[in-house]
């Protein structure tokens, strides 16, 4: 990176505009300087300004560049900030104590009654204290988020959590997500004059290169176990900003968790005008693809560290080599988690915390030559129950009755750590903080997942597990399966091209007299569509605002006699818009599937939502020796009100006295 020493007559206007100048002026070297309502970190090759205020991040200038949309009121800032609170503002690293190696500042807001807010985070019951910190020679900020409920405060939840930038529009033009969503973007001026569509963040482009096209700002969104590095990079300046996670231990939802990550400021004005600067997201918890759980109760002690992670600006001749040189970075700071120079908050050095290690190995008597994919194992809480009554907290809209329990996928409360497995199934999990932890893995080709309960970590001592047998549930011999069990619907038809707008739109195109599956004939991959839609037969509709018929998809098999027992039909979904799909087997009711609950993940472009398994039982009988025809069905309505599967599979158990003979076998959950 290109060093640039701070000009003298900088330090001269610092002073006279009343800035405390707090360290030298030698090159690279931090400076920290302040008035009476902002910090300034300078190390000659970037420059960030923080309101004491509010915690919130003014300005960042590289290269003498503003990065940040400076006119807006917000140009960056934490969902939840300081500035409802009792605050204090401080110098927690000053760089005159170490050579101006590293500065760092913090903005905090103690809570007095008066619930901590901010832009869109909603209020909190918490203290909430922000931290921004610049290291001698880089080009990078770090910031970090602590909350802290005192065991005195109220109950309380946390609302949407991030932290975001808005970018300068005047600089960026190229947004890179991943290798799919490394492109060019639309204009503020083509977003101002779109034409909406059916969901406000939704437009029809009139004006531009996508001039036709549909721009939805869920399109951009990303899992964030694998992405850790994106951003957005300039084609005339030739300079990048970029998000990094050098962890993912702080974000909610594991390794399947998909966000908001990017994209052009969807925002919304009577006459569809307003400034819609790029955006950069990094999200910790939300309620987008089935969300996640963050309650606090009355009296209890708790704790979570957000970070650090970094805002790195780069620069380079051409937008790909700036996005792998923020992917370099991006591995260089995760070698170096933790980092050596947080204190003061709960966050464990490297001598603190702990490494697991272990083999897993599957043992799957139905399928002996399985060889396991992307095996990935973390540790988490325990599930647990909400602490918290709220309406989202039952997961659902509309839904009544008692919270359901807390698991992995929308827990935001704890920490978690996850890793991918070796070939083999052997694994190690690093920088592990100390607690009592439940072990999971989840794998391609393995129906449901393994856990292991009471793990325990002690600061410093490593800890080796013996190998681990993992026998997935089966409640009977496999007659036939669709799909992957991946907790996806990437390997169906279009579910590599998921991420635009309106596939809905083109499934009655596609199938126009809907899905019929033949087992041992079709091929998933081309044969089954990746969401299952409502049948919309308004052929004028182009805005998805519309409804469709109910649609039935169908799967025939053949049998060779006829089957006893009970048979089970196990649906792994990972998208739930609607409420129910119905089951029929050659024309006769067999069931259905009625505790659906909406997780947003087909109206907002997704693959991959939180992720349940279904099974519905009926009477073998209602099966023959020869062509057997079974029926799902989904209620008409909206267009995106549908499922989304990652797999199903039919199996036949022995009959039994009663379903308690089967310890594991819970029809219709």
């Amino acid at each position: 990176m290109e060093q640039i020493s701070l000009p003298v007559k900088k330090i001269v206007a610092m002073v006279l505009a009343g800035w405390c100048v707090l360290a030298s002026a030698a090159e690279d070297k931090v400076i920290v300087s302040e008035n009476d309502t902002a910090f300034n970190l300078d190390n000659g090759i970037v420059s960030a300004q923080i309101s004491k205020q509010s915690g919130n991040l003014i300005s960042l200038t590289y290269k003498q560049m503003e990065m940040l949309d400076a006119g807006g009121h917000f140009p960056g800032y934490w969902s939840h900030d300081a500035s409802r609170g009792l605050r204090t503002a401080r110098i927690t690293v000053n760089p005159a104590a170490n050579g101006g190696k590293i500065g760092e500042v913090s903005v905090k807001g103690v809570f007095n009654g008066q619930r901590m807010g901010g832009r869109t985070g909603g209020s909190a019951a918490l203290d909430i204290e922000i931290r921004y910190a610049l290291v001698r020679g880089d080009s990078a900020v770090y910031t970090y988020c602590i909350f802290d409920h005192q065991t005195n405060y109220p109950a309380t939840s946390i609302g949407e959590a991030r932290f975001c930038a808005k970018l300068n529009d005047s600089v960026f033009d190229w947004m890179t997500v991943d290798s799919n969503r490394n492109m060019e973007v639309i204009t503020a001026y083509d977003w101002d004059h779109g034409t909406p569509m059916n969901m406000p963040e939704a437009r029809r482009m009139e004006t531009g290169r996508y001039k036709g096209l549909v721009e939805h700002k869920y399109d951009y969104t990303a899992n964030q176990f694998d992405v850790r590095a994106w951003g957005w990079s300039s084609s005339a300046k030739n300079v990048g900003i970029y998000f990094i996670n050098p962890s993912v231990e702080y974000l909610s939802g594991g390794p399947t968790k998909f966000e908001l990550c990017a994209h052009r400021d969807a925002t919304f004005g009577d006459d569809l005008t307003a400034p819609a600067p790029p955006c950069l997201l990094n999200y910790w918890r939300s309620s987008h693809y089935g969300g996640s759980v963050c309650t606090i109760t009355t009296n209890e002690a708790w704790t979570k560290v957000i970070g650090p992670f970094l805002i790195y600006c780069n620069s380079a001749q051409g937008h790909d080599k700036m996005w792998h040189d923020a992917l370099a970075r991006a591995k260089k700071e995760e070698r170096a988690w933790p980092y050596d120079w947080v204190s003061g908050v709960d966050y464990p050095v490297k001598n603190e915390r702990a490494i697991v290690t272990g083999k897993i190995v599957v043992n799957d008597p139905q399928a002996p030559d399985l060889k396991t994919r992307n095996l990935l194992v973390g540790l988490t809480a325990p599930d647990y129950l909400p602490t918290f009554t709220q309406s989202f907290f039952r997961f659902g809209r509309g839904n009544s009755g008692p919270p359901r329990p807390v698991d992995w996928q929308y827990d935001a409360k704890y920490y978690q750590f996850w890793v991918r497995a070796g070939a083999d199934g052997s694994f190690k999990i690093t920088n592990v903080r100390p607690g009592t932890y439940t072990l999971r893995a989840i794998a391609d080709g393995v129906l449901g997942e393994l856990d292991l309960t009471n793990i325990t970590v002690a600061a410093d001592k490593n800890l080796s597990l013996a190998k681990i047998n993992w026998q997935p549930v089966r409640y009977g011999r496999q007659l036939w399966d669709i799909g992957i069990p991946n907790r996806a619907g990437s390997e169906f038809f279009k579910g590599d091209d998921y991420y635009h707008w309106g596939w809905y739109l083109q499934y009655p195109k596609l199938f126009p007299h809907d899905v019929n599956y033949i087992i041992g004939q079709s091929d998933f991959h081309k044969d089954w569509f990746f969401e299952q839609v409502p049948h919309e037969e308004n052929a004028s509709d182009t805005d998805g605002t519309g409804h469709g018929r109910s649609t039935t998809w169908s799967v025939g098999f053949n049998l060779p006699e006829t089957p006893a027992g009970r048979a089970i039909l196990r649906l792994a979904i990972c998208g739930e818009g609607t409420r129910q799909v119905a089951v029929t087997v050659n024309d006769h009711p067999a069931g259905a599937v009625t505790n659906l609950v909406y997780n947003a993940t087909i109206n907002r472009d997704g693959i991959e939502g939180q992720w349940s398994e279904h099974d519905v039982a009926f009477d073998a009988s209602l099966m023959q020796a020869g062509t057997n025809v079974l029926q799902l069905t989904i209620p008409a309505g909206g267009l995106t009100s549908g499922v989304m599967y990652d797999y199903i599979r039919l199996e036949l158990a022995p009959p039994v006295t009663s379903l308690s003979e089967n310890k594991s076998f819970i029809p219709n959950p």
